[in-house]
């Protein structure tokens, strides 16, 4: 028993440790991407709790391509400090398409960003309900043209691989962004 139990747990730090390069490279190339398009980011972040912020500000030279990060994780942050309605806390509830797209919305009118990126979610191991089991995230990008875009994940996992998905997804979907063409 101890030697299949000591084996998991070597076997997940090593994923951790492969995924945690995963973050970085990404992070570098949205970095790149963001530094070649002019383009500044800001982070609107509940479950993961700043993470995002955090794997973009490990590269250096992120002051030229990283305005702020917002970390809204009560219903309360989310309304004062990104002003997300209390209508849409109230009936839709913070893990939701229109809460994040109201987070990525309130990250940029309250930063000098011109892409933002939001995620909220149900890391584990509570808070789970059969509409939004544990592991559902929503995520949003949006940009300073009025373009924003919503998806719902469902990660598997305990709690820290699902905020480390959820870091990943974010990091994909913003590079995916920058790199689309811009609409003139």
């Amino acid at each position: 028993m101890f030697g299949s139990c000591a084996t998991r747990v070597h076997l997940v730090g090593y994923l951790a440790s492969v995924m945690d390069k995963e973050i970085y490279d990404l992070s570098e190339r949205l970095g790149m991407a963001l530094k070649a398009a002019g383009m500044l980011l800001a982070t609107a972040e509940s479950c993961t709790g700043g993470w995002i912020s955090q794997a973009v500000t490990m590269v250096p030279g992120s002051s030229n391509w990283f305005d702020c990060g917002f970390v809204t994780y009560t219903n309360r942050s989310k309304h004062e400090v990104l002003g997300v309605r209390s209508s849409t806390l109230e009936d839709d509830g913070a893990v939701s398409e229109l809460t994040v797209r109201e987070m990525a919305e309130g990250a940029l009118q309250r930063s000098e960003a011109n892409c933002s990126v939001a995620v909220s979610g149900i890391a584990g191991p509570d808070g789970g309900s059969a509409s939004k089991p544990v592991g559902t995230v929503w995520l949003a990008v949006a940009d300073n043209q009025g373009d924003t875009q919503a998806w719902r994940l469902n990660f598997q996992g305990d709690r820290d691989q699902v905020r480390r998905q959820t870091v990943m997804a974010a990091l994909r979907a913003l590079l995916d962004r920058v790199r689309r063409p811009q609409s003139v």
